[in-house]
């Protein structure tokens, strides 16, 4: 096992923080850090507020997605509903809130699954992912500029859809996996 001080031989300690750019969403920096070797180097750092995503069942063993346009990959993607979190607010409430938004589901249940770092190697992105199952159907109000189809897939739908690449983003694919692991052990862990 490991001691709790192991993390520490690792550390990289902030010498200096430039901000580049804040926006609606992210912001960037370029950290300047020392090395455990005593070295100097360079981190570019995209900061985010976090965000929730929601594997949403159907009684007939169905998960709702959503279908947008991606602009950074310029193309159409299937993924399960997500959302940034607003500040100060309870990631499970947002989960709620993006779940209703972008499908107009409501969930009689809805519990966490597990939290996860969307690319820690430069940005600080939390994701936390929710299960939300008992759904009823209501009306979505996407943003404004959001443009989204709803619809329900078999775990063997999602599964042609990851070889097809039409399901390519982490959250999406890590859901699916749950989702096939709670189907052989009646448990997502």
């Amino acid at each position: 096992m490991l001691s709790s001080q192991s993390h520490k031989k690792f550390e990289e300690v902030t010498l200096s923080t430039q901000p580049i750019f804040e926006g609606k969403i992210i912001s960037l920096q370029v950290d300047t850090v020392r090395l455990p070797d005593g070295g100097e180097a360079t981190r570019e750092i995209v900061k985010h507020p976090g965000a929730v995503a929601v594997l949403a069942l159907t009684v007939d063993h169905k998960m709702i997605v959503v279908e947008q346009y991606r602009k950074p990959l310029e193309k159409s993607q299937i993924e399960i509903p997500a959302g940034k979190l607003d500040s100060g607010e309870d990631p499970l409430e947002a989960a709620r809130r993006e779940l209703q938004e972008e499908t107009g589901y409501t969930a009689g249940s809805i519990r966490h699954v597990a939290s996860f770092y969307t690319s820690p190697g430069f940005a600080d992105e939390l994701l936390h992912l929710y299960v939300a199952e008992e759904l009823n159907g209501g009306e979505a109000r996407p943003d404004e500029d959001e443009f989204l189809e709803v619809w329900g897939i078999t775990l063997d739908e999602a599964k042609a859809l990851i070889r097809e690449q039409r399901i390519s983003d982490a959250k999406t694919i890590l859901a699916v996996y749950a989702w096939n692991l709670y189907g052989l052990t009646g448990s997502f862990e």
